[in-house]
């Protein structure tokens, strides 16, 4: 899908660290491509942004989602286990984003649909990050049935399994 300034692509950034939101902002600007931001600085707002495509105020709009692995009050296992398990969301690519991600919770994260990344560090980091989050967009494709249901099977799994 191409964006254009009147068909921008919808990016969702969730996490509760201010400089990672700023510096990921930029590095997204860097790549002079259209975009508009929605930032979520917390699981409960996220928890929210699920509710609300859920009752259907707002439309499934953005393309992909940046989800910080380590919120506070429920982790981004959690916001992704939500997120797949909400039919009207579950099409929306997760690109899961950590420190110190363990080949465990790395193989949790793929069998729920997300894409697992290491926290960048550096600025070429953030900018290849941005540029991924792009590329995802780009790609956007709806699941097809089979692999929803799969989805969804792996995210209640994994709501079931938390705490």
């Amino acid at each position: 899908m191409l964006h254009t300034l009147e068909n921008p692509a919808q990016v969702v950034i969730i996490d509760d660290n201010h400089g990672d939101v700023e510096v990921l902002r930029g590095a997204l600007s860097q790549l002079r491509e259209p975009f508009e931001l929605t930032i979520l600085r917390d699981a409960e707002a996220a928890l929210r942004f699920i509710a609300d495509h859920r009752s259907g105020l707002r439309p499934p709009k953005p393309c992909v989602i940046a989800l910080d692995l380590n919120l506070p009050k429920h982790d981004g296992l959690a916001v992704l286990a939500a997120l797949k398990a909400e039919r009207r969301v579950a099409h929306i690519k997760v690109l899961v984003v950590g420190t110190l991600i363990t080949p465990e919770t790395q193989s949790l994260l793929r069998a729920m649909g997300g894409l697992c990344r290491e926290k960048p560090s550096d600025e070429p980091g953030w900018l290849a990050l941005a540029g991924e989050l792009l590329a995802l967009c780009k790609k956007r494709e709806r699941p097809s049935v089979g692999s929803a249901e799969r989805l969804s099977k792996a995210a209640n799994k994994a709501l079931h399994t938390e705490g």
